[in-house]
Parts: C-alpha cells; sequence; structure tokens
C-alpha cells in the first residue's frame, strides 16, 4: 500500500490526556472529508488504555491506524505495528512532537490531517530497549530527572519552554554515575566512562523538543547514534547545550560518539532508561535496531525516510525477546 487512501479501514486512536489531545473531533471529521475511510475512533487516557486499545484495533483488522499524542504514545503504537502492514499516520498532538518533526510531520493539526490523507507511505527504523520501542532517543542519566520534573500542568501551560525549565530543575540534583558500554558485534572495542551526566541513544534524528542527535542521524540508517556527557564544570555544560539543536556537541571534548547497530549498557548504580519520555525500562539494557520496522504517513516533500518496500529488510535485526 502506497497511500493511506488505499487503506481498506482506518482506526484513529487519540490520546485525551496530551497536550493537545481536545482537537481530536475536528480531527477526526477533517480526515473523513478528505477521503481517509476511518471506521472507528478511540479516546484513551491512560497507558493500560492505550495498550488495550491498540491491541483491539489490530484485532480488528484495520490496515491503518492514525494516532494522535505525544512521542511516549506514537512510539508505544510504533511498536505494536512494528513488523506488520498495517500503516501508521500521526497527528502531533504532545508537547514536543520531535517523531513529527523528524519526518517533516506539521505540527499543525489541519495539514497533519491532510498529510495522512495525500501523503506516501515511508519506512522507518526502531529502536529497541530490553525489547521496548522508541522511535527518537532512549537515555541514561540527567534526561530521567528531566522527564521526572516535567509535569502534565508545566507542559500544558508552557509547550516546548518546559523542557529548559525541568532540565534547570534536573541539573541542580544530578549526581554522577559509572557506565560501560559493551558491543555484541565486536564493532567496537567495551568503553568504561566515570563521572557521567547522560548516556543516550538515538534511532531517530530529532529529541527533547528540537535537539538533533547528531548531524548524521536518520531515522531510516539501521544504526543507532550513541553519545555520553561528561560531568564537568557548569561553563562546559552551558558550552555544550549551545550546540544541542544542530548536534554539533558531539565533537565537544567532553562528549563521546560512535554508532551501531547494537549496545549493552551497564551503570553502577542501575538506573531507569527513559524512551522517549517515558520511564519504561532500567540497566542493564540492550539496545538493538529493528530495521524498516514501521511504515508512517509522511508529507510527500518529506526527505527523512524512503519506502524499500514489504520484505527489504528481511527479518527484524537485533529485537530481544
Amino acid at each position: 500500500m502506497k497511500a493511506a487512501r488505499d487503506a481498506r479501514s482506518a482506526a484513529v486512536v487519540i490520546n485525551a490526556g496530551s497536550r493537545r489531545g481536545a482537537s481530536h473531533v475536528l480531527a477526526v471529521d477533517a480526515m473523513r472529508k478528505a477521503g481517509v475511510p476511518v471506521s472507528s475512533v478511540h479516546h484513551v487516557n491512560s497507558g493500560a488504555d492505550l495498550a488495550g486499545t491498540l491491541d483491539r484495533v489490530l484485532a480488528d483488522g484495520h490496515d491503518l491506524v492514525v494516532v494522535g499524542g505525544g512521542d511516549g504514545t506514537v512510539s508505544y503504537a510504533a511498536g505494536r505495528v512494528a513488523g506488520t502492514n498495517v500503516l501508521l499516520g500521526v497527528l502531533p498532538l504532545g508537547t514536543a512532537n520531535d517523531f513529527a518533526r523528524t519526518l517533516e510531520i506539521p505540527n499543525n493539526l489541519a495539514e497533519a490531517c491532510a498529510t495522512v490523507a495525500d501523503g506516501k507511505v515511508v519506512d522507518i527504523d526502531l529502536g529497541r530497549a530490553n525489547g521496548e520501542p522508541f522511535l527518537n532517543v532512549a537515555s541514561v542519566g540527567l534526561s530521567v530527572a528531566v522527564t521526572e520534573a516535567l509535569s502534565p500542568r508545566l507542559k500544558r501551560h508552557l509547550g516546548p519552554l518546559a523542557y529548559s525549565i525541568a532540565t534547570l530543575r534536573a541539573y541542580t540534583r544530578h549526581k554522577p554515575f559509572r557506565a560501560r558500554l559493551e558491543f555484541p558485534e565486536g564493532d567496537h572495542q567495551p568503553l568504561e566512562l566515570g563521572d557521567l551526566l547522560q548516556v543516550a541513544v538515538g534511532n531517530g534524528r530529532h529529541y527533547g523538543g528540537g535537539n538533533t542527535v547528531s548531524p548524521t542521524a536518520g531515522i531510516d540508517d539501521h544504526l543507532l547514534d550513541i553519545y555520553a556527557i561528561l560531568a564537568g564544570p557548569l561553563r562546559e555544560h552551558v558550552s555544550i547545550a549551545r550546540l544541542l539543536k544542530d548536534g554539533s556537541f558531539i565533537k565537544h571534548d567532553r562528549v563521546y560518539h560512535l554508532t551501531t547497530r547494537h549496545v549493552r549498557v551497564i551503570t553502577e548504580p542501575p538506573l531507569p532508561v527513559n524512551l522517549d519520555g517515558e520511564i519504561a525500562t532500567a540497566t542493564p539494557n540492550d539496545f538493538t535496531v529493528q530495521r524498516n520496522a514501521v511504515h508512517v504517513v509522511v508529507p510527500q516533500s518529506s526527505t527523512s525516510a524512503r519506502f524499500d518496500g514489504p520484505g527489504a529488510a528481511g527479518p527484524p535485526e537485533g529485537v530481544v525477546s
């Protein structure tokens, strides 16, 4: 299937708790008028509701699932449709919407609905952290504390600016940690790092409200971008922060960067892992990439990924059971 219009039936799943979740009625009407064959609409308010709803939607045989919510909601849905022929449409209703930014899906809701109706289909990679899915970035360290400081109220009132406020709060409480990075495929030697601020594993290109994983990161390059930031004086971290938007921070003296398809991260002490804004697993953790795992509807003008066709990737790579 090369377009959403070719779908037999579409289901719309909206996270009503997302920052713009109240806009769902207009979105559904707009897609129906544009010719998207919407046959069922579901509203969810929690992660438990989302899991059950997606299971029912897939069991009902819809070949297009349009998900409205933030990055965490879309990431979870991508994990459910990965490896199938079901198309994923995206309505960016969250705060950061970094997955949509990576694929050039418009943040404007009307334009996002038009994309679902008139867009093209591309294949993207899916990251896995001990089997759990992520689209943008998985991380350990400062980002977890940032997520904990990001209250729904803060995101609702401040939008993307909430990330800056939460980062400042988290930074003042951060405790450095140690990590060992192992590479089961043998493409790098193990790396022992101490006094760390953060370790991140990027599958996509953008995260954290518009930051860039690296200048070369892509969501269909079949690679993970790994970076580790050493703790240090505040002035060093300010200089790194200034380079986050374009990804050039990876060249900073206090940053380690490499690419791989499989990395095992072991920390001392064991630490929680942030997956696209949701704290969903912990270290030790195996991070892998599942190639061409998800078929996503994007604007015709998007150049962030391409369509390789069914079966082009072969069996999923590196999925942890």
